[in-house]
């Protein structure tokens, strides 16, 4: 199956994309001109490029991030476009209202947002109307011709970096130290024996399935002590406080990671932000049941009036899904960044865990090895950094385990790599408030 774009338009479009190659998975004239025929070769690939060709000699199509279906939803692309070419020249519109990017209609083929369907009504046929969606000159796209002569569709396929940007020693030594390395760890303030690790992050994220991967590592087999799952709703609705422990029956870990409700895009769901301030004072018992209607007052069970610095919150950790960053409503991203603005102002360490970097990635499915050569998954997490104002250090991709029923070595070292990234944050943290107090001490000294 040889594809009728040129090698050099492939390129073209290609540098609009990153470090990727085009794999061709739909062509009209020896599939069928049928939407049957598309949705057999193409649904659940992604990312795709869509190419139309007439007997005019324009070649044009569109690009989306979204897997085909047949559902007749609309689905949310907000990197998604459409293109034509002139020449050598690629002239491209953007998408104007991400929320209608891509149609997924059973009888057609590729369907951007009403205002181009190739393959339309199961006939050779192009439907165009340029508008609210995408706006573009249908002349300068087509020539005002719409039978189609071909219809092709190209799977966007990562191709590796010459070298990772991030250098990782995927080795089991390596994995045996990480291990030593956070069983010896001791906070450097004397009246705290374990650090605590508050992670924060929408529903489905991935929190409950970190601190059950990572307690997998240590246990020697994959386990499940948090619920985890995939729902719509928070699984999470109490505040947990899980210790990782050494081995079956071991003794617990220097690091506790602390369990919140999801955060939700609507008002009075999912994790309330006034509650943020008693999480990260150390106010909330274990336990203690989040009402996403009223926030957490000092008459409730278990409040701790109290605490000491054990008893709060040493570092933040936004998880966040690498698949979904793109389509992350405005709400939601609003509700993470009125978190993190309260973060700051208590000096707490923030970081990001990006999760399920296979699903997002099929270069990094094929080989987690592989997860600092995707062009793409540097490009989330650039993207990470942007929506969410933390420098690219502070994002750190993790692969939870939630099919495997045996442990990798390699997911283990990204697991592992991520709490020693915790902890040196933490050291930062004590650091900082033991100058800050000895700065007090000598201030007193002075003035006596």
């Amino acid at each position: 199956m040889n594809p009728k774009l040129t090698q050099i338009q492939q390129n073209t479009i290609c540098a609009q994309l990153g470090t990727v190659k085009l794999q061709l998975l739909y062509k009209a004239s020896i599939h069928g001109f049928t939407g049957a025929a598309f949705h057999q070769r193409c649904d659940n690939r992604s990312p795709t490029v869509s190419v139309g060709y007439n007997n005019s000699g324009y070649v044009f199509g569109g690009y989306t991030k979204q897997r085909f279906h047949q559902s007749g939803q609309y689905m949310n692309d907000d990197q998604a476009f459409l293109f034509t070419f002139n020449g050598a020249n690629l002239f491209k519109y953007p998408v104007i209202n991400p929320g209608n990017a891509v149609k997924m209609v059973a009888n057609c083929g590729p369907y951007f947002g009403e205002n181009l369907v190739l393959v339309n009504g199961n006939q050779a046929t192009v439907y165009s109307n340029p508008g609210n969606y995408y706006n573009f000159p249908a002349a300068q796209m087509h020539g005002n011709n719409l039978n189609l002569i071909e219809c092709e569709v190209y799977q966007v396929e990562e191709t590796e970096l010459e070298k990772p940007w991030r250098t990782v020693i995927w080795e089991p030594e390596k994995k045996k130290e990480l291990m030593e390395s956070i069983k010896s760890y001791k906070p450097t303030v004397s009246s705290v024996t374990q650090a605590r690790v508050l992670l924060i992050g929408p529903v489905g994220a991935g929190k409950s399935s970190f601190f059950n991967s990572v307690n997998s590592v240590f246990r020697g087999h994959v386990t499940s002590q948090a619920i985890s799952g995939s729902s719509t709703t928070s699984l999470t609705t109490q505040f947990r406080t899980y210790s990782v422990k050494d081995g079956r029956g071991g003794k617990p870990l220097p690091i506790i990671l602390c369990d919140t409700m999801g955060l939700e895009e609507r008002k009075g769901a999912g994790l309330d932000i006034d509650d943020m301030s008693s999480i990260l004072k150390g106010h909330l018992p274990d336990c203690y049941q989040f009402n996403p209607s009223a926030p957490l007052h000092s008459e409730a069970h278990g409040y701790h009036r109290s605490p000491g610095l054990k008893d709060k919150i040493h570092c933040v950790a936004y998880v966040i899904d690498a698949c979904k960053i793109s389509i992350m409503p405005k709400g939601l991203e609003e509700k993470l960044n009125a978190i993190r603005k309260k973060v700051n102002l208590m000096g707490i360490p923030q970081l990001v865990l990006l999760t399920k970097v296979d699903e997002a990635c099929p270069l990094v499915k094929k080989d987690v090895r592989n997860i600092y050569k995707s062009g793409y998954i540097k490009d989330m997490m650039q993207e990470v950094s942007s929506r969410l104002g933390v420098p690219l250090s502070c994002i750190v991709p993790v692969k939870n385990y939630s099919e495997e029923l045996e442990l990798d070595t390699n997911c283990d070292i990204l697991l592992l790599s991520a709490i020693i990234q915790m902890l040196r944050f933490i050291d930062n943290y004590f650091d900082e408030l033991s100058d800050r107090m000895r700065h007090m001490q000598t201030k007193e000294q002075e003035q006596i």
